[in-house]
């Protein structure tokens, strides 16, 4: 089993319902209209997914509903955060039981572990499954970072760990990475505000956020620098930063359903404790959204332009 580690891959928002459902047909909404902007893969369960206030049923319902929809166009890659060994190891044979072609990996959960219970936490989730992985690394976030020493020993021996999503917030670690490793691990940005300088320095890919509500610019921006078409990507991000500036907030997850209401590919709904956005602040995320939706650019046909060397 084998993932092109690279492009954009969104990381899918979970719609509810107005009672707290799980929305199965706003879900296929949304991931058709990432499919028809041309991204490259799908990452669930994440953080924009609200995957700690989802049951384990409802993880994998939403697991085999995007494999289904998705139909191998793309893979559909599979978050794991726990607190245990035990239980990433149940997540990750669940998800390749549910269909799921990759996983992404953050450290454990709550504990602040030492750096050789991280690698061996990594370990043996990655030696329980043959899927491959993408390490998230968030030290801002969540507080443990996975150094280069740290992977340099997993690379060693678990070949199915592949890629990582850098979200340390420092572009210099792209070429710290590329410098040690290489090829041998993919660099998947995880910041929406640093991912056209990331890419244009070495990063393969993009785990995006704002792509919830707007798929066809954030494809857009990859594919015209990997065209090596740079002002007009710029242009395009110039004008997304506000936006993209959501994505690092506490209230992510409310900023960006917002927004995917605006653009009629989400909802608004997130589960308890996470409250809709009320007063003072629900105004000024709107002014926000709707600054951007009045200038939004028009695209040039970004698919299947001829790539620079």
């Amino acid at each position: 089993m084998s993932i092109k580690w690279k492009g954009v891959m969104p990381a899918i928002t979970t719609p509810f319902t107005a009672n707290d459902e799980l929305d199965l047909d706003l879900f296929k909404v949304n991931i058709n209209a990432q499919l028809d902007a041309g991204v490259h893969g799908l990452v669930l369960g994440g953080t924009l997914g609200e995957a700690s206030t989802l049951t384990r049923e409802e993880g994998r319902k939403l697991t085999r509903e995007a494999v289904r929809v998705v139909d191998g166009k793309i893979p559909v890659i599979m978050n794991i955060a726990e607190q245990t060994t035990k239980a990433g190891i149940h997540l990750a044979k669940t998800a390749e039981e549910d269909g799921a072609q990759g996983l992404m990996m953050l450290p454990p959960m709550r504990y602040k572990a030492s750096d050789d219970e991280v690698v061996a936490y990594f370990k043996a989730v990655a030696q329980s499954t043959a899927l491959p992985i993408m390490i998230y690394n968030n030290p801002v976030d969540y507080k443990l970072e996975v150094t280069l020493d740290m992977f340099a020993e997993l690379l060693e021996t678990c070949p199915n760990i592949q890629a990582v999503k850098e979200s340390t917030r420092d572009t210099t670690n792209i070429t710290r990475i590329k410098n040690r490793f290489g090829n041998k691990l993919a660099i998947m940005c995880g910041v929406d505000t640093l991912a056209l300088e990331s890419l244009l320095i070495g990063a393969d890919g993009w785990v995006a956020g704002l792509v919830d509500a707007f798929p066809h610019e954030t494809v857009a921006i990859y594919e015209l620098q990997r065209a090596g078409r740079i002002e007009e990507a710029l242009s395009i991000y110039r004008w997304f930063m506000p936006l993209l500036e959501l994505d690092i907030n506490p209230k992510l997850v409310q900023y960006i359903k917002l927004a995917s209401k605006y653009t009629e590919i989400g909802s608004e709904y997130v589960r308890a404790p996470r409250l809709i956005l009320e007063g003072k602040e629900r105004e000024e995320i709107i002014a926000i959204i709707e600054q951007g939706l009045r200038s939004r650019p028009k695209l040039p046909n970004y698919k299947g332009l001829e790539v620079i060397a």
